[in-house]
């Protein structure tokens, strides 16, 4: 009796509190079998043998109601009210879902007569559009998620915008960001650039900037117009591996490839290839740039920061060489080195002492280099820099400038003075299979002054977070603004 008895107060509770809170299905069985069936289990357990007597079936998951309606209504066309024909191809469809779309909203509001018709061509003027973007984009009003495949999602983001649906419009240009790579950049950013999507041009230049010369690709270059490579050449941002001589030589490689879209070899043999090609094309005086297929690259090649290239006697000639160049875009540079240089020997300049980051954005010294692997790297950067010999090591996870004066003498003059200021920016980057940044470090624009020898530890870096290889790329300034632009900056009449 006291069994029963127990038995009978247990049942007596709510029914409810028989029921642990949580259901767990895990190897050790669900623990609602171990009460009486007094209350309902979710578990998708097998049926006990009490159930299987009774030959109770296994409860099945319910369709969604998404899932069902972009079945019933979109798939099948069930109820529909209206049909859209475009690109030969129709679709039956619902105004009550096409309403979602601005372009259908104002087309069945208006007095337009299309908000009466039942069947209502659809004219695509949009040469991106074509019947996949269309299925995508009209079965996205009737469901919640969206499937949208990088090969596909130009054609999607211009059906989006045709139609106004600015949820699909974000997702599309999510999805060109992730997926941005050499194969995709170049028409990411045309379309971004026609479709309004400003992020996806900011996130293509980026990886542009980062991969143009640390990882250059024949195909990519072929695909780059004047444009695009205009805005890469002319930034600091630019990853620039070696010295500005190498942004001048992939230059002259992608000059080669657009005039000769046909070729077809090894990233090795370009540079030989472009160089034969220049030869047999200086037989005229004139200089490349000058001629009628030389002038569209004109823009770009300004954009070369010539100071650095004329500064290294192998450099400067190979531009008289290869005769791409005016003639007095050289000279004007030359002569402007000239002053700097008798700037700094005579007149005490020391380098840059007050923060100008528009002139350093501008004319600052592009160079970079990459390391392998982890171990002990020092180097310098090729090229008279205004006697400052600056040294460069990487050791123990530590990145460490030196002034180099007495006790390493270089070729060529060193400065003697006894501090020598400069700014400066470096950054740190490795990089994935598709060209996306793993790790990235900057030190941001930094003023420094340095005696004779002296070392100054520019970067720490934490080891968890390298990745090699490993990209240094690195701006600098030697000299002051130009004394000729401080006179005007203090006289303003003096024009």
């Amino acid at each position: 009796m006291g069994t029963q008895g127990s038995r009978l107060q247990a049942s007596s509770k709510d029914p409810e509190e028989a029921v642990e809170t949580t259901c767990a299905s895990g190897k050790h069985g669900c623990e609602c079998r171990k009460r009486k069936r007094t209350a309902h289990c979710d578990c998708d357990s097998e049926p006990d043998e009490e159930d299987a007597l009774l030959d109770t079936p296994r409860r099945k998951k319910l369709k969604s109601t998404s899932k069902y309606i972009y079945q019933t209504l979109f798939l099948n066309g069930e109820n529909s009210d209206i049909r859209i024909c475009a690109l030969g191809q129709e679709w039956n469809l619902h105004k009550v879902y096409l309403c979602q779309s601005g372009y259908f909203s104002s087309m069945f509001s208006g007095s337009w007569k299309e908000s009466n018709m039942m069947v209502i061509p659809l004219e695509i003027p949009d040469q991106n559009i074509d019947t996949e973007a269309l299925q995508v984009v009209f079965g996205s009003l009737y469901r919640d998620d969206v499937l949208i495949k990088p090969s596909s999602v130009v054609s999607i983001l211009a059906a989006a915008c045709m139609l106004q649906l600015d949820g699909l419009i974000q997702q599309c240009g999510e999805t060109m960001k992730e997926n941005v790579g050499v194969k995709t950049v170049c028409v990411y950013y045309s379309s971004a650039s026609i479709y309004g999507l400003d992020s996806v041009m900011k996130k293509c230049l980026e990886w542009l900037l980062n991969n143009l010369m640390t990882h250059q690709n024949v195909d990519l270059m072929k695909e780059l117009g004047v444009d695009v490579i205009e805005l890469l050449i002319q930034s600091s941002d630019l990853f620039v591996m070696q010295v500005e001589m190498d942004v001048y030589t992939a230059l002259k490689k992608w000059m080669f490839l657009q005039l000769n879209p046909s070729w077809d070899g090894p990233i090795k043999q370009l540079l030989a290839d472009a160089d034969a090609w220049l030869c047999k094309r200086r037989t005229e005086e004139e200089p490349f740039l000058k001629a009628e297929d030389g002038a569209p690259f004109t823009p770009v090649f300004r954009h070369v920061r010539l100071q650095y290239i004329i500064n290294d006697l192998a450099s400067a000639r190979i531009l008289e060489r290869d005769n791409i160049l005016p003639p007095d875009w050289l000279t004007s540079v030359y002569k402007s080195q000239w002053f700097a240089m008798l700037r700094t020997e005579h007149d005490n300049d020391n380098g840059p002492q007050d923060a100008n980051k528009e002139e350093f954005q501008s004319s600052s010294m592009r160079c970079g280099r990459k390391l392998t692997k982890d171990g002990d790297y020092c180097w310098r950067w090729t090229g008279f820099n205004f006697g400052f010999d600056l040294l460069v090591t990487y050791t123990n996870r530590f990145i460490v400038f030196k002034r180099n004066t007495l006790s390493q003498p270089c070729g060529g003059a060193v400065s003697l003075q006894p501090r020598r200021h400069l700014a400066y920016r470096l950054r740190l980057a490795s990089f994935d299979n598709s060209g996306k940044l793993v790790c990235s470090r900057s030190t941001g624009y930094q003023l420094l002054t340095l005696e004779k020898d002296q070392e100054y530890v520019v970067m720490n870096l934490d080891s968890r977070l390298l990745s090699f290889p490993l990209y240094v790329c690195c701006n600098f300034q030697y000299t002051s603004p130009h004394m000729d632009q401080k006179v005007r900056e203090k006289n303003p009449t003096c024009q």
